[in-house]
């Protein structure tokens, strides 16, 4: 039983048509699902990934309108590292993202509300997990989740969690199908202030036979895990590691095409049966977003 990498890492926004013109008009990636927070339906659930809306490349927004700006700090996810195939990727990000910062080997870049993101020449093995956008170059396109770092004052408290439960080596989670790493920094010196711009949780991918056994394992382990939960696109446990980050387990299925056809992924609101009832008040509470595809 294993984990295969990230799953999906999902943020906070407080502007979602802002957020829509930033993830899909600058940085190219597919919005695959227009649906909601299945645990406030009167706020966005936003998914942004690859043209098949793979686990691995899922960055997904709540958007609570108006939201004060987030500050990450200690026991935060601060930092979302994401792949490209090349130096010359990197020089595409650079002209194209005004006031982003260069490296020998990565580009630094932060959103509109603030949440940092760093662009790494992959050296994985992993199959890139490209989003296609006619204004970028198939060569030049992000291609999925790195990793993440977070701020710890003591991550040595979350070392057998990570390494005996979960399975990491090191900062690294490698499956049979992908890989990826979660680091630590120190934090800063302020208080942590989650908000617009700031990471809610980061998910792990794993088989949708293994959950109840992740369920149990993490049990096990003296973690406050939730009971499997069913959001219908995929099937998750929660629990936070040591360090203070939610983590998320979620499986890689039953997928976005369970409700849409996979052409037309994200280009209307999607919602989960139990949610179905509530279509009309719902489209009138949300806020419009643009469509950038």
């Amino acid at each position: 039983m294993q984990l295969e990498g990230i799953h999906h890492i999902t943020a906070i926004t407080g502007d979602a048509p802002a957020n829509v013109d930033f993830y899909v008009g600058a940085l190219g990636l597919r919005m695959v699902k227009k649906t909601v927070n299945q645990d406030d339906p009167t706020v966005y659930h936003l998914f942004y990934a690859d043209e098949r809306g793979s686990p691995g490349a899922d960055l997904t927004f709540f958007e609570y309108p108006s939201a004060r700006p987030g500050r990450a700090g200690d026991g935060m996810v601060h930092r979302i590292v994401s792949r490209v195939g090349s130096t010359a990727a990197l020089d595409f990000w650079e002209a194209r993202l005004e006031g982003s910062e260069r490296s020998e080997v990565s580009l630094r870049f932060s959103d509109p509300e603030g949440l940092d993101h760093e662009l790494v020449v992959s050296a994985s093995p992993d199959p890139p997990l490209i989003a296609k956008a006619p204004d970028i170059p198939e060569q030049f396109a992000l291609q999925g989740f790195e990793g993440v770092r977070a701020f710890a004052s003591n991550p040595s408290n979350s070392r057998p969690l990570l390494a005996d439960t979960l399975g990491f080596e090191g900062d690294q989670l490698r499956g049979d199908l992908r890989g990826g790493h979660y680091s630590y920094d120190a934090p800063p010196a302020v208080d942590p202030i989650p908000g617009a711009g700031t990471v809610h949780h980061v998910a792990f991918a794993s088989y949708i036979d293994d959950l109840d056994a992740w369920q149990q394992r993490v049990a096990a382990a003296g973690a406050q895990v939730t009971p499997v939960i069913d959001r219908f696109y995929f099937r998750s446990i929660y629990f936070r590691e040591p360090s203070g980050v939610l983590f998320e387990i979620a499986t890689m299925g039953p997928g976005f095409g369970a409700d849409e056809d996979p052409e037309h992924l994200g280009e209307r609101l999607s919602l989960p049966p139990k949610f179905e009832s509530r279509r009309e008040e719902l489209e009138r509470t949300l806020t419009p977003l643009p469509n950038r595809r």
